[in-house]
């Protein structure tokens, strides 16, 4: 069924709901508000006639102050002019600091109406080296201490060295073709990832999936200060402890993260090569050891274990599907769809197979080198890597250089997560992003300290998870764009991506996501729950809780959207 998306003449009022945020501006809600179409608050920052204004308002879909004119409260929209301002008569904090992050972006580009829409008149030419950012980005931010970590538990749950390697490679594609699938509708609406979900989550549902998203950008951020952590306490020989080293990290990731998109996606576009070198050395150090023995599973206990670690590697790479348009909305909007497509999956499936298999083959050597066996099981993945990595000086220069992998990953999570509150509720954007950052940096650091000696849980139990609900998402927003979309974006009414008026009700997403949560529990298997079908696989259950929701999921979406649609008609 072809979806029309077309809502022009929808008009939506432009007021604060929240009085404290409007004393906070110095707003005067004492004059009639009016009625004010985004579209022509667009189209004044090309009129450089201006109008005397006697109040002020707030612009939703930018989160500015803007200048109201008398005559708004007219009949006619075409005698209203408005335009963006900084509120700057009277200004309460949050005005004042807006303007602060104001200025900043002027000089530095710390973005300071961040999830606001790219339009395609605003975007700037994109050179080729540019581009080849959509591919390198992500090999900063999967390949990481993390990944390797993920490589290590093949060989604890059984598997030979083979079947290890073939399920991480198989896993990884699987889920970067998922996250690529999803990137592609960046560029031409030029909306943040969690802004696109509402044209099929609607605004009221997609507030739950902005809400899983800050959790998981911050858990999985805190995933990489750990392992970055165990590596700092390994180069300084134990005299830094792993909360100091934690925290380190997370500082870091901070200040780059503050810079804005232009700082992030100069930084992870070269960032990988250091860490890249490091797992060549190590490669070329365990491979002579590594060793190829049968599994210690048969049967449907080797099924169970292969599909244990299938659930793991997807869900690392899976989760960038919720926050990949967000480095993607520079992009001109007619860039090649395959360009996107294809650099995307391999920019995440390579570096993720990379890493995890670096580890898979390190772990595999452990039977033949006694020394690297006792450092892994008294000291952690910080020691083993640096016995591994010989002589001892080099060792210490290359695990410090290896620490920068924790710091990669966590700015990606930093960023998308202040994004992601802004998006939760209108108030929030009002705050400048740079706060939400910090705010985030808090929850980061807190968790990592608090789950630092419990790695190996927090990533099978953390991961199988993220595959989950990124698996739902990823599914009901492709769905929707080449079913009920017919794969064109004139088909979006892209101007109103801000007023719940002009958006899904969300009615058939929520019931197809409520319907994948039902298939997660009967198909996980974590160690604080094994679903009932998952119970069935083996001696210790094998987890199908991606593939139950994949298939769950994508029957549930069809018929709820289509009777959303033809009962509600949007």
């Amino acid at each position: 069924m072809r979806f029309d998306g077309s809502h022009a003449g929808t008009r939506t009022r432009c007021v604060v709901a929240n009085d404290d945020f409007a004393k906070s501006l110095q707003l005067d809600l004492s004059s009639p508000t009016s009625d004010l179409a985004p579209s022509k608050v667009d189209q004044s920052q090309q009129n450089p006639r201006k109008v005397r204004s006697t109040a002020m308002t707030v612009d939703k879909e930018h989160g500015l102050a803007v200048e109201q004119s008398p005559l708004s409260n007219t009949s006619s929209n075409e005698n209203q002019t408005t335009d963006h301002v900084p509120a700057t008569e009277s200004p309460g904090f949050l005005a004042r600091l807006r303007d602060f992050e104001a200025r900043l972006d002027a000089k530095v580009g710390v973005e300071a109406d961040a999830i606001a829409r790219k339009r395609p008149e605003d975007k700037k030419h994109v050179s080729w080296s540019e581009e080849l950012a959509m591919a390198l980005i992500w090999a900063s931010g999967s390949m990481n201490m993390t990944s390797l970590a993920i490589g290590f538990m093949g060989g604890q749950f059984g598997l030979s060295l083979q079947q290890a390697i073939l399920i991480t490679v198989f896993g990884s594609m699987l889920a970067a073709a998922m996250t690529a699938s999803c990137a592609m509708l960046g560029p031409a609406t030029g909306l943040r990832q969690l802004s696109i979900s509402r044209y099929s989550f609607g605004w009221w549902p997609n507030k739950l999936i902005t809400l899983l998203n800050c959790i998981q950008q911050v858990c999985w951020a805190a995933v990489n200060c750990i392992t970055g952590g165990l590596t700092l306490t390994a180069v300084s020989d134990g005299r830094v402890s792993l909360a100091p080293s934690v925290v380190i990290l997370a500082v870091t990731s901070l200040l780059i993260s503050f810079l804005g998109l232009k700082a992030i996606l100069l930084y992870e576009r070269y960032a990988w090569i250091a860490v890249f070198v490091i797992y060549v050395i190590l490669f070329a150090r365990t491979c002579p050891y590594a060793e190829n023995s049968a599994p210690s599973v048969t049967g449907a206990s080797q099924s169970g274990a292969l599909l244990n670690l299938l659930a793991i590697v997807y869900g690392a790479s899976a989760s960038w599907c919720v926050v990949a348009s967000d480095y993607y909305v520079h992009y001109r909007a007619n860039v090649s769809r395959v360009k996107v497509f294809l650099m995307t999956t391999f920019g995440i499936a390579i570096p993720t197979a990379f890493s995890v298999v670096a580890g898979v083959v390190a772990a595999s050597a452990l039977n033949n080198q006694s020394s690297w066996r006792d450092a892994y099981r008294d000291g952690g993945l910080g020691y083993v890597l640096q016995e591994m990595l010989y002589p001892r000086g080099l060792a210490k220069f290359l695990l410090t250089l290896l620490v920068l992998s924790g710091i990669n990953g966590n700015v990606f999570g930093l960023y998308s997560a202040s994004l992601s509150i802004q998006q939760l509720a209108r108030p929030l954007a009002l705050i400048p992003r740079s706060i939400w950052a910090l705010v985030t940096f808090a929850c980061i650091t807190a968790m990592s300290i608090g789950g630092r000696e419990k790695l190996n849980p927090l990533l099978e139990n953390f991961l199988g998870l993220l595959g989950y609900w990124c698996t739902s998402y990823g599914v009901i927003l492709l769905e929707e764009h080449f079913i009920f979309r017919t794969g064109r974006f004139e088909n979006y009414d892209l101007e109103g991506w801000n007023d719940p008026a002009r958006l899904p009700l969300g009615l058939g997403a929520a019931a197809a996501f409520v319907l994948g949560m039902v298939s997660w529990f009967m198909g996980m298997n974590q160690t604080w729950l094994r679903g009932p079908l998952a119970n069935l696989i083996g001696s210790t259950g094998g987890d199908i809780g991606n593939e139950l929701t994949l298939v769950v999921t994508a029957l549930g979406y069809l018929p709820a959207r289509y009777l959303e649609l033809r009962h509600v008609g949007r």
